[in-house]
């Protein structure tokens, strides 16, 4: 039996964080990862999936780059190509980890780890035919598409035709017609990329608007956008059958039909705890997902459980963030979780990018504020750079202690901005605080603060 300080099963985002954090605390680590280092993130989600969004990104511009002068004689695109950089991109960036580990001196197994016991010395775990032991457990074991039980997917999903987020990345060709079910993050921004690139795009979500927890406003006018760029939306949609090249669907106490040469599953996605073996130590999962405090820490002492397994937030850095805290707590530094700022991103073009309160939210927890809303056409850079889509920066305000609790916006470069609106979250600024800051010009940054001298 090999014994460790730190036993780590799950080797994405949240996992390999924590191994690098806990081996340079001087810790003894063993990482588990059944299939790559990176997790779904790296390998399948995140990074991959940027990567398209990025290559369309230059194609667009090709193909309407007059207004900026700029006239392209022939352009054509070839996925094989960019879907062939992707994978090099992926490699690459496995890679780096995979070094990364190795400088550390993280041992680094991979098979699938399953928990097998506890005693006074701490835990041990099965996998690749040995047993290892350690005196803490993280479980960063992630999550896995959620598969709806609509007739028809399983034997779709078997030939080919419904895939899930892993399958589409690797798709060498632009298929004519792409239904999309669920309109969350995933789905709309493959929805844009394909759209994009020479699909005609379906979305059919069964709420009454995209984006799920996003504002409002912001999802209305991303919908907007996306619908200019030939996207179809189906809202307020209930899927009734995946056969036949089509998706039949309720709409209205009406039925449709949606014709498909390939159908996205974008329906959210569950913790990835089957076959773990955590009843073998007695962990409590509650609707799914593995139960945590503010210090990661499970129902047994020992065990810490990060990233999408505890089902909180389902992000990349959110879980890098959770896999600090949790490795300070071993290492006995004071620290705790909080998410009150955490940033979210929907990379389609414009970027939606958001922390904190939204009016909704702000308002159900009984906050009295005033909103502010400032067109993206006050940023000069926007508005240079820009064909003058509409662009929105959306403030919300405490009314009592004038603190920002909000910041919301749709924008190209939201995705780089949002980290200095979770900042200001963070600190509590109150915002005449905030109007001292002297922000570049010209930025579409500056929306944020234009938006603090209208209160």
């Amino acid at each position: 039996m090999k014994g460790f300080d730190v036993l780590i099963i799950g080797g994405g985002p949240g996992g390999y964080c924590a191994a690098g954090r806990a081996a340079a605390g001087g810790l003894n680590v063993a990482l588990f990862e059944a299939r790559a280092l990176g997790g779904v993130c790296l390998n399948e989600g995140c990074i991959p999936s940027k990567t398209l969004l990025h290559a369309a990104k230059y194609y667009d511009h090709a193909l309407h780059g007059e207004t900026f002068g700029v006239t392209v004689a022939e352009v054509t695109y070839d996925h094989a190509k960019v879907v062939a950089r992707k994978d090099q991109v992926v490699k690459t960036l496995v890679a780096g980890v995979t070094s990364k580990m190795k400088s550390h001196n993280v041992t680094v197994i991979t098979s699938h780890a399953q928990i097998t016991g506890k005693d006074s010395a701490g835990f041990t775990v099965a996998a690749a035919g040995e047993t290892y032991a350690g005196k803490q457990l993280i479980i960063a074991t992630g999550s896995a598409p959620s598969i709806p039980p609509i007739p028809g997917v399983g034997e779709e999903m078997a030939d080919g035709f419904v895939l899930t987020n892993r399958e589409i990345l690797d798709l060498k060709e632009i298929p004519d017609q792409l239904t999309v079910i669920g309109g969350g993050v995933i789905g709309l921004e493959m929805a844009a990329y394909f759209q994009t690139v020479g699909s005609q795009v379906t979305v059919i979500e069964a709420l009454e608007k995209i984006a799920g927890p996003t504002d409002g406003e912001l999802s209305a006018l991303l919908q907007k956008e996306l619908e200019k760029k030939g996207v179809r939306f189906a809202l307020d949609a209930i899927v009734t059958e995946i056969s036949d090249g089509k998706v039949t669907y309720q709409q209205g106490g009406q039925s449709f039909e949606a014709k498909a040469d390939k159908v996205l599953l974008s329906t959210g996605r569950r913790p990835m705890i089957e076959g773990l073996g955590l009843e073998s130590i007695g962990v409590y999962v509650d609707r799914g997902a593995v139960v945590t405090d503010n210090h990661l820490r499970t129902n047994v002492p020992g065990v810490y459980a990060i990233g999408d397994v505890n089902g909180k937030w389902m992000l990349a850095h959110t879980a890098y963030r959770e896999a600090e805290v949790a490795v300070n707590h071993i290492l006995g530094r004071r620290d705790y979780m909080r998410y009150s700022a955490v940033p979210s991103v929907i990379y389609t073009s414009p970027e939606v990018a958001c922390v904190g309160d939204t009016e909704e939210t702000a308002t159900a927890r009984g906050i009295a504020v005033e909103v502010v809303r400032v067109s993206t056409l006050y940023s000069g850079r926007y508005v240079a750079e820009t064909q003058g889509e509409d662009g929105l920066c959306k403030l919300i305000i405490e009314k009592k202690t004038k603190k920002l609790l909000g910041v919301h916006m749709l924008s190209p470069y939201a995705s780089e901005l949002i980290y200095g609106a979770a900042l200001m979250l963070e600190l509590r600024l109150d915002i005449d605080e905030i109007k001292e800051l002297i922000f570049p010009h010209p930025t579409v940054g500056e929306v944020i603060r234009e938006g603090l001298f209208m209160v």
